[in-house]
């Protein structure tokens, strides 16, 4: 190749190279079929089995990660990872959490192919280069816009020998004032090292990560419609349940009126007759009937909270604290309470149901108050996205290992001989604030009161009439 005159090449020799070729080519070719074949059944079992275990799993993502097979032998990968939102389950030699995070991030802005298959991460994506020795390769298929299946490959360091620089294919040579061109020293040995590559993706493996893809999005679409219907059915079975309970309660109200009735006529009719022991007997059965009533009337007042759909409207917060207020007037005045408060917003919300939660929050305030007058503000203060309201009171206080059993219906820290109530005035209260989309929670220490707070999201037609509002402090005070 280096001479400077033609080489003839006859007819004859032309074909029998090409015959050569053809030949040489088929058989190549036949025994790249015959492994890929091997490979891509064996890969066909192995998605297969996937499947089953996906299936089979309460969670589809340990049919992947705690089989055998499992989801690196389906591309012969080192590390992979199922990232569905913030959360990552990881099999093998990966990326931490952090880098995780950055890369996925980095997929959903650049990527938006059924699968992403690269050899050389560090090349597009230049942060990977910190962590090349685990994720040089990179395969990936999207579940949905935040949910990947990745697949990693290590770093590969090649040495690939070529005759002669492959970016030098010419030599120019300057003879007599002529300018050859001559191949370059096709036998000088030039060696390169390629870095920041893995072993490549057999499009093999890309076809069957695509497969998978397609089983997954099929079960986490029949799971969603799975727990649809679970939901409908809770909330079928909610309904009947509420209803159930509103109706039981009701219908007790009559007999246990009438054993307390009868109960009382037999203590009227009789009472020259009846010992001291019989008079205490019937007082038992009179303030039985008594507390059953009560709880009967909790009941209710708990079932009927959210029992039919709620229509929200603008409902001037103050308005329902007097209302509750007037409710608890006899006790806030036997107790000489001291009851004052923020400027009130108006919300969107419930009338009814706000009343009904200052009234068992500062009813609760009054019945455990401490040796002390009960002195209870309640507070309001603006966030960004909704109202917080505090109910502050110098009472008994709740030991803090107990502030949420106190909100769990029927649970009590305390003898009724203590304190008298059926336990679910603070579960209304939390009832009623869900109800709302709020939540509830208590910040207190034993001996030194209780503070409780609840939030009211900001609905869209929300108006703060805040300006020029009286401002009632001492609404009621000692006395009263």
């Amino acid at each position: 190749c280096h001479h400077l005159s033609p080489k003839y090449v006859s007819y004859e020799l032309r074909k029998a190279c090409e015959f050569l070729g053809l030949v040489i080519f088929s058989e190549i070719s036949a025994r790249e079929e015959t492994e890929d074949y091997d490979y891509r059944m064996k890969l066909t079992y192995i998605q297969s089995a996937l499947i089953d275990y996906m299936s089979q799993e309460e969670n589809f993502i340990d049919g992947l990660i705690k089989q055998e097979p499992n989801l690196l032998d389906l591309t012969s990968a080192q590390g992979a990872a199922v990232c569905f939102g913030s959360n990552c389950t990881v099999i093998g030699e990966t990326p931490n959490q952090e880098d995780l995070n950055f890369l996925l991030q980095w997929l959903k802005i650049n990527v938006n192919e059924e699968v992403f298959a690269t050899d050389s991460l560090p090349s597009i994506y230049p942060d990977a280069e910190k962590f090349k020795d685990v994720a040089s390769g990179l395969l990936a298929i999207p579940i949905s816009k935040r949910n990947y299946v990745l697949w990693f490959r290590p770093e590969v360091i090649q040495t690939v020998n070529w005759g002669g620089d492959p970016a030098k294919a010419f030599e120019a040579t300057h003879s007599e004032g002529t300018v050859h061109l001559s191949p370059r020293k096709s036998f000088e040995l030039w060696k390169q090292t390629v870095q920041l590559q893995s072993l490549p993706w057999k499009q093999v493996e890309i076809k069957a990560a695509l497969e998978l893809r397609k089983a997954i999005v099929n079960i986490v679409l029949r799971q969603a419609d799975e727990l649809a219907q679970l939901a409908q059915d809770l909330e079928r079975s909610n309904a009947e349940l509420k209803k159930f309970a509103y109706v039981a309660s009701h219908d007790l109200q009559e007999p246990l009126n009438q054993v307390a009735n009868y109960v009382q006529l037999l203590e009227m009719r009789y009472e020259q007759e009846l010992d001291e022991d019989a008079k205490d007997f019937i007082g038992f059965a009179v303030e039985g009937v008594s507390l059953m009533q009560t709880l009967i009337d909790d009941v209710l007042a708990y079932s009927k909270v959210d029992l039919k759909g709620i229509e929200f409207e603008l409902t001037e917060v103050e308005t329902a604290l007097e209302r509750a207020l007037a409710n608890l007037g006899r006790r806030i005045s036997e107790s000489e309470a001291v009851i004052t408060n923020d400027p009130l917003p108006t919300v969107m919300a419930d009338s009814t149901q706000l009343m009904q939660l200052f009234q068992n929050l500062i009813g609760n305030a009054i019945k455990f108050r401490s040796q002390q007058p009960p002195e209870i503000h309640v507070g309001a203060q603006r966030l960004e996205d909704a109202w917080l309201f505090s109910v502050r009171d110098n009472g008994i206080g709740i030991e803090p290992q107990f502030s949420d059993r106190i909100f769990v219906i029927f649970q009590r820290l305390h003898t009724r001989d203590e304190y008298p109530g059926t336990g679910m005035g603070l579960a209304i209260c939390k009832k009623i604030v869900e109800c709302h989309r709020g939540r509830i929670w208590v910040d207190s220490e034993l001996g030194e009161g209780a503070t409780f707070y609840f939030t009211i999201p900001v609905g869209r037609r929300e108006r703060e009439l805040r300006n020029g509002r009286k401002t009632h402090n001492n609404l009621f005070s000692r006395g009263q």
